[in-house]
């Protein structure tokens, strides 16, 4: 086929030999199949902003590391270099989140390149070598739905315990190939531990997970492994291998209000103790 203009510079530096076809047009990016010298690999396009469904909310934003003060400046007045610099902050997230989860074990693409904002990355393949279908086009039984969703859940742990949320995973960002679920899609991914949506987002893919399996498997549905992860990985006990059963015991006794006011008086008086010990002039004044 023709070579995509976007595909070009990279055959021009030969990291692309060929373009055999495109592969698929998803909200945010166009994926080619391409030969990369004995491989078949994965070239993802990333698409313009204002042509893209998938829209950079401040939700998925939050926390992600800038790379100094002016860049900052620029994003927030979104003169066109801070636009730029948001498109481009944007497009290395699933770069930087597909090399973390590769370290983590996590089932995802192998990312190989990034370059003029094209992705190349492992061709994810089923059991006769062809592209893997995602998740939504695959049948499942109630034995597929039950062992699909452990497997993901597993894979949700891992990537947590990288730091990370995948923030938009549905059936829509899974492939299935001979080994089970594949995770793909990750430039909305977010740091678990910088970003207050974490926990909320979190939730939400795994509520996405139970709400899909759950239609072969309906025992899903009654699960609530987004809970207990959080806890776990809130109170610092989340392991790649932790135990869970899916199960969350919600806490119903009353708070203690003595007890919170007690710790709040404490931290008040530390915090003017702090404060009279820089501004030890004013301190006197008050006496």
């Amino acid at each position: 086929m023709k070579i995509p203009s976007r595909i070009e510079p990279l055959v021009t530096d030969g990291l692309v030999d060929e373009v055999v076809r495109q592969l698929m047009s998803g909200k945010e990016a166009m994926v080619y199949v391409v030969v990369c010298g004995d491989e078949l690999r994965c070239a993802k396009v990333y698409k313009e902003a204002n042509k893209r469904g998938f829209r950079q909310a401040v939700a998925y934003t939050e926390g992600r590391k800038i790379k100094n003060s002016r860049q900052a400046r620029a994003m927030a007045k979104g003169s066109r270099y801070g636009r730029e610099e948001q498109e481009a902050a944007w497009q290395h997230a699933e770069v930087d989140a597909l090399y973390r989860l590769a370290d983590a074990g996590v089932r995802a693409p192998t990312p190989y390149n990034f370059y003029e904002g094209v992705l190349l990355m492992e061709l994810v393949t089923d059991g006769d070598g062809e592209p893997a279908p995602r998740l939504n086009d695959v049948v499942l039984s109630a034995a597929d739905a039950r062992r699909y969703h452990a497997q993901l859940i597993r894979e949700v742990v891992r990537m947590l315990c990288a730091g990370i949320v995948h923030g938009d995973l549905s059936e829509y960002n899974v492939l299935i190939d001979r080994d089970g679920p594949v995770i793909i899609d990750l430039p909305q991914a977010i740091d678990a531990a910088a970003n207050n949506n974490a926990c909320a987002m979190l939730e939400r893919d795994i509520a996405n997970l139970a709400a899909y399996f759950g239609r072969f498997a309906p025992e899903l549905l009654e699960t609530d492994y987004g809970k207990e992860i959080w806890s776990l990985y809130e109170n610092g006990k989340l392991k790649p291998d932790s135990e869970l059963s899916g199960r969350f015991e919600h806490s119903e006794k009353p708070a203690d209000l003595a007890e919170i006011i007690q710790v709040i008086t404490a931290a008040s008086r530390e915090e003017e103790a702090r404060q009279a010990r820089r501004n030890p002039t004013n301190a006197d004044d008050t006496v």
